[in-house]
């Protein structure tokens, strides 16, 4: 697409996030691109999530290394595209261990 002569692209990129509740404050992570935010409400912090993760893979762009960051994270170039790692199941663990 072209803005005033100037050509823009756009990518797609899906990633899955958590949210959970910290001191009444809900933290939001994109996995596997490791970007977190928060915001007061579960909907606010996802909401911050995604801009967190426009600005982290716009700056990777900008800087020439979002082929790098990306297949860091699992990611994997199909054609044109970059597919998300396959989750294969989220869990829940405790640790047991001797302080």
């Amino acid at each position: 697409m072209s803005y005033g002569g100037v050509y823009v692209l756009f990518m797609k990129l899906a990633y899955t996030v958590q949210v959970w509740e910290e001191d009444g404050h809900f933290i939001a992570h994109a996995m596997p691109l490791d970007v977190a935010s928060s915001g007061p409400t579960p909907e606010e912090a996802r909401l911050a999530v995604d801009e967190a993760v426009r600005l982290f893979v716009n700056t990777a762009a900008e800087h020439g290394t979002l082929d790098e960051v990306l297949g860091d994270a699992g990611y994997r170039r199909v054609r044109q595209a970059w597919r998300s790692p396959a989750w294969l199941g989220f869990e829940q663990r405790t640790c047991v261990t001797e302080v």
